[in-house]
């Protein structure tokens, strides 16, 4: 799937539904962020019924219903909220509300799932903390770039697998188109946004936890630069950082909003996962002059160089094992520590990195 810009990237699969039609109801609200309609499509395809959205633009619920015509269109969020047939809210507000929504839904006993960054400050991420404390509710995460990529999905079975043994370092590439003049004005504003290390390089760390196993980590530097878009002077259109985990993997990220319009999708994401026996590199959306299309994986390890062309040959599994995690209670799709440590590690890279021209 080939998009000028990743605000519009929603990845549809195969139905893989893990309950029956009338077992799962969840809604949508809050529709500013596009990323809405692959959290939605994966939960669709997983067997979830999406039965109502709510937004205050009537725009944006017009465009989501001729998207989604089974979702009733609510009068308020109130609606959905006092409806105990709904069990999750799924929600892509402007990153720095996304904390108060959850609160809200965990509030009204139900589960909340959430686009990335889930969050944007430390006092946000002590609110969410106490609240899932205080609920027993989920506050999960759309991590979209493992979650909703067959490739990285692949990769984190070849590990399970043991396929390059023990991880010891992740490197990770998330390059972005900006596409400026089809940003709305939040995704300017760096109060709203949270800066680039806590938005898109919430993606980066996340995966370096999953794929390394770490329960923690610490950033052992990060910078920040707005070095083509003078235009707008709160955007950060470049980032990287460094950390190491508490099990002694390190990890080297860099997020950008410079991709090239030359590019035939919206951002060449690439990883390189090192380990003892091993190496894996994923080429997440394109193979560049080469294949157009995603998903393919490179395995290097004591018996095989090999290719793998993924697309369409994995799926997605989370979005099946949320729905069961939120009707037993269980933690296979993604802990809760693990969904908020990776936005705890991202906020405070975001915090403490140095600012360069």
């Amino acid at each position: 799937m080939q998009n000028k810009d990743g605000m519009n990237y929603a990845p549809q699969g195969k139905p893989n539904p893990v309950v029956g039609k009338g077992e799962f109801a969840f809604a949508a609200i809050a529709l500013d962020h596009g990323h809405i309609y692959g959290m939605c499509n994966g939960l669709i395809e997983a067997g979830a019924d999406l039965v109502a959205v709510y937004d205050p633009d009537p725009a944006k619920v017009e465009a989501f219903v001729k998207k989604f015509p089974q979702a009733k269109a609510a009068a308020s969020e109130a609606e959905i909220l006092n409806d105990p047939s709904i069990k999750l809210v799924a929600g892509a507000a402007v990153p720095s509300e996304r904390c108060a929504l959850g609160l809200r839904v965990m509030d009204h006993g139900k589960d909340y799932f959430t686009d990335k960054t889930p969050l944007t400050t430390l006092e946000q991420l002590e609110q969410a903390k106490a609240k899932v404390k205080e609920t027993g509710r989920k506050y999960m995460v759309y991590y979209s770039e493992r979650l909703h990529v067959e490739s990285a999905v692949f990769a984190g079975q070849l590990i399970e697998q043991g396929a390059i043994g023990r991880v010891v370092q992740v490197i990770g590439f998330g390059p972005h188109r900006l596409n400026a003049p089809s940003r709305p004005g939040w995704f300017f504003e760096f109060e709203k946004y949270g800066g680039i290390l806590c938005d898109i390089g919430s993606h980066q760390i996340e995966q370096f936890l999953y794929f390394t196993g770490a329960k923690d980590a610490r950033v052992v530097s990060s910078k920040v630069a707005n070095y083509n878009n003078k235009d707008y002077p709160e955007l950060e259109d470049f980032g990287d950082a460094t950390l190491i985990a508490d099990n002694g993997a390190t990890n080297y990220f860099r997020v950008d909003w410079l991709t090239p319009d030359g590019l035939g999708t919206w951002g060449d994401g690439r990883m390189t996962i090192l380990g003892t026996e091993g190496y894996i590199e994923i080429r997440k959306y394109i193979d560049v002059a080469r294949d157009p299309q995603g998903d393919h994986l490179y395995l290097v390890n004591k018996e095989v160089e090999q290719h793998y062309s993924l697309r369409g040959q994995v799926g997605y599994p989370f979005f099946g094992q949320l729905i069961l995690d939120c009707i037993n209670r269980t933690e296979n799709a993604m802990t809760q520590e693990h969904a908020f440590k990776a936005v705890e590690l991202c906020v405070k890279a975001q915090m403490q990195a140095e600012r360069v021209e």
